[in-house]
């Protein structure tokens, strides 16, 4: 597996390089964000490499923090490396760690490729990543969860949190709650 590599840029394009390394070009692709921070022709890229049936993708990264956020979104089912690459291109992990830790789906809906259903999935899945593994944040998941599921049938968010404002326990706890409170609302 390919980890890191070093070489001199031949092409640069926003979304990918083409870096000569020892004789071997390499297409490795890049989140804008890597892109504007590449000034010289030598250059050092972190790497991860996404290897399919059809295809050997390499994807590089200046900032190891950068390749962190994108190997962690990449393990979330229905994210692939197009979306996680739109991610990085989008915020820093700075502001990223900022946008999951306040739940804006609205913030992480600008990611082209991502509409108000992965965001909610992402939101909810990498809060297990950034929360640390004590009680409340097992009642913080169920809540997501069960937000996540009454917005896929169609209510709106306000009436969601409102339905379930004071409710607690497991997933299908919140959701039986919600449901009966959203059918008087």
């Amino acid at each position: 597996m390919i980890v890191g590599l070093e070489g001199i840029v031949e092409r640069r394009d926003p979304t990918f390089i083409h870096l000569n390394v020892n004789g071997i070009i390499y297409e490795v692709q890049v989140s804008i964000n890597t892109s504007n921070a590449i000034q010289e022709k030598s250059v050092r890229l972190f790497v991860t490499q996404v290897i399919r049936e059809d295809a050997n993708l390499l994807f590089g990264f200046m900032d190891t923090n950068e390749k962190k956020m994108f190997d962690i979104v990449l393990k979330i089912n229905g994210v692939g490396p197009k979306v996680g690459l739109a991610i990085c291109s989008t915020f820093t992990p700075e502001t990223f760690a900022k946008v999951v830790a306040s739940k804006d789906v609205g913030m992480l809906k600008r990611v082209p490729g991502i509409g108000p259903k992965a965001a909610s999935r992402i939101l909810v899945e990498l809060a297990d990543f950034i929360v640390d593994g004590n009680e409340s944040s097992s009642d913080n998941g169920a809540l997501g969860e069960a937000v996540m599921a009454l917005e896929s049938l169609g209510f709106k968010k306000d009436a969601i949190h409102k339905a379930l404002s004071g409710c607690s326990g497991d997933t299908g706890t919140l959701v039986k709650a919600g449901l009966k409170k959203l059918q008087r609302l």
